[in-house]
């Protein structure tokens, strides 16, 4: 057992329901990727590269693989909840994982109201107007309320939900790419333009942005029925049929609209010249499924990562409470979605979607640094899972992810660094309580 998980943990019953299988935790990931993202992404990149769009794909597949090979290795130690805030605190003692832990928690909120705001804009699409003033407010509170009342009933009926929601948001873009694959013409492959190196790496710095949300699977380790065994096998599958789907909806889209790099609702208006505005519809209701399946998988994460922070001792008891029957942390749960309806209200999701990302990225580097740390820590948990290269694919890793935060907004990224600042002080703070105690 780690040790971030066993420091002063309370020996309050009941206990977290391991009721999680291996492809209820592969639901899991498709639904943390697959959000509002590709719906509009198929244009901007058709606008950077054109036909080079799928080959951006598969090359940011690859290069985000390399973070997730990391996280499998990591993963598969552990089957406890808290994800990388456990790992961080066994490689590098309590004070980063703490920092970790509340980035990611950081993260996981920004990201969650960010897709709320985008998803009321796409419900206005169907009702004009919900995206605008005391509607948008409604709204936004009864799909918060909603998730936070059904993650109170209990994390089987949550990943019940979590998996009719995968079925729902895939059906819709499978049959897109189905129909529209007959369509596919010699231009979607017409390679002779070739962008320069810039606009290739943007777009792949794009996507990149498009190919997170999977780490929503290993916080919830502590409810998972094998996760040693199936986190990896989850994260692999789920990232490999997104890929697929990615690759599939970029040729579709080139295909079916000419005027793909203009266009403000690629899937939408390909939908619409494939089968007719029903089409249309159909797609724009699939990203708001799409986008609730997101939430839902969010929900799960922001709830745990209080909860496992509790139970090593690192933040007030309380959240570590779990609900008499359902085994919920409710104290967790209520608190987080309060938060996120909370700055929901009161911010635009373009910003704490940068927010989100910058955080998420943090985190992601402080993971992949703990891989080779924990190879050669005695007492460490066993991995079950093994990544070959030596430090080859740690390394690289982590050049990726500090490329990628060369991208980021100089203004957001303070704001981060305030946010640390103010985990870091909150850290020191408990640790003189509890030494004076």
């Amino acid at each position: 057992m780690s040790t971030a998980a066993s420091v002063d943990a309370p020996s309050a019953a009941p206990q977290l329901l391991r009721v999680v299988g291996r492809w209820d935790l592969v639901a899991l990931v498709i639904n943390g990727i697959v959000g509002a993202g590709i719906f509009g992404l198929p244009a901007k990149v058709d606008a950077l590269i054109g036909a080079w769009g799928v080959l951006a794909i598969i090359a940011c597949a690859v290069l985000i693989g390399v973070i997730v090979l990391c996280f499998a290795e990591v993963s598969s130690r552990y089957a406890e909840t808290g994800g990388p805030f456990l790992y961080a605190t066994d490689a590098f003692g309590p004070f980063v994982g703490f920092v970790v832990g509340w980035l990611l928690w950081l993260a996981r909120i920004a990201g969650i109201c960010a897709i709320v705001g985008i998803l009321a804009e796409y419900v206005a699409f169907l009702v004009p107007g919900m995206d605008a003033g005391l509607p948008r407010a409604v709204l936004l509170t009864v799909v918060i309320l909603g998730f936070t009342a059904l993650h109170i009933a209990g994390v089987r009926q949550a990943v019940r939900i979590g998996n009719l929601i995968t079925i729902a948001k895939l059906v819709p873009l499978v049959l897109f790419v189905a129909i529209g694959l007959p369509t596919l013409n010699a231009d979607v492959f017409d390679l002779r333009v070739v962008p320069d190196r810039a606009a290739f790496s943007s777009s792949v710095l794009l996507l990149g942005f498009a190919f997170v949300g999977w780490e929503t699977a290993v916080v919830a380790a502590g409810e998972l029925r094998e996760p040693k065994r199936d986190t990896p096998f989850a994260l692999f599958v789920g990232l490999a049929i997104v890929v697929v789907l990615y690759a599939g909806i970029q040729l579709v889209c080139r295909a079916a609209l000419p005027q793909l790099a203009t266009s403000t609702r690629p899937l939408a208006d390909a939908a619409a010249a494939l089968i007719g505005p029903i089409g249309g519809t159909v797609i724009v209701l699939g990203a708001a499924v799409s986008m609730l399946g997101t939430i839902n998988g969010g929900m799960l994460t922001i709830s745990r990562i209080p909860y496992a922070m509790a139970t090593a001792g690192l933040v007030p008891r309380q959240l570590a409470r779990l609900h008499p029957t359902t085994h919920s942390p409710v104290t967790a749960i209520v608190l987080s979605a309060g938060l996120v309806l909370l700055l929901s209200l009161t911010s635009t999701h373009v910003y704490v979607l940068t927010l989100s990302t910058i955080a998420r990225l943090l985190v992601f580097g402080v993971t992949c640094a703990a891989l080779p740390v924990l190879r050669r820590t005695s007492g460490a948990p066993a991995a079950r899972f093994t990544v070959s290269g030596g430090l080859a694919v740690p390394v690289a890793a982590l050049v990726l992810i500090g490329w990628l935060l060369t991208s980021t907004s100089g203004r957001e990224t303070l704001h981060v660094v305030y946010a640390t600042v103010i985990g870091s002080i909150g850290y020191a703070i408990g640790r003189w309580r509890a030494a004076a105690r």
